[in-house]
């Protein structure tokens, strides 16, 4: 994952998972992000990802990867400077494995307040 970035509305049958595959997303509910909109979607595939986003409320980005067999997210919580790692399991693909909370560097901080701050600009990369 190597840079975050708004994605527009994509209406092709699977153009939401390509658009958000490898992709640093704005979290935001009002207006809805598309990184609201996923975490959404992956929420009510995976009842573990909305147990602990729930739990531990929105976070301000969500990172999106995954193979053949298993999907991978970050959570990143800019406000505790932490971020979780959750892989879905590869015995049971509903349920998801959480790590953490691990510290966001200074350097990822800045790059992700400074987007969230300003969603218009053009982020850098990481």
């Amino acid at each position: 994952m190597t840079s975050c970035t708004q994605v527009g509305n994509t209406l092709l049958y699977g153009g939401e998972a390509a658009a958000a595959k490898d992709q640093i997303m704005l979290v935001r509910k009002e207006p809805p992000s598309f990184g609201f909109q996923r975490l959404a979607t992956q929420s009510g595939i995976y009842p573990d990802l909305a147990f602990f986003v729930t739990k531990r409320g929105l976070p301000n980005f969500l990172a999106e990867t995954g193979n053949q067999d298993r999907k991978y997210f970050i959570l990143y919580y800019l406000k505790d400077r932490e971020a979780f790692a959750c892989r879905t399991s590869v015995e049971n693909r509903n349920v998801v494995e959480f790590a953490g909370p691990y510290p966001i560097t200074d350097r990822e901080f800045r790059l992700l307040d400074g987007f969230r701050k300003d969603p218009g600009k053009r982020p850098a990369k990481l």
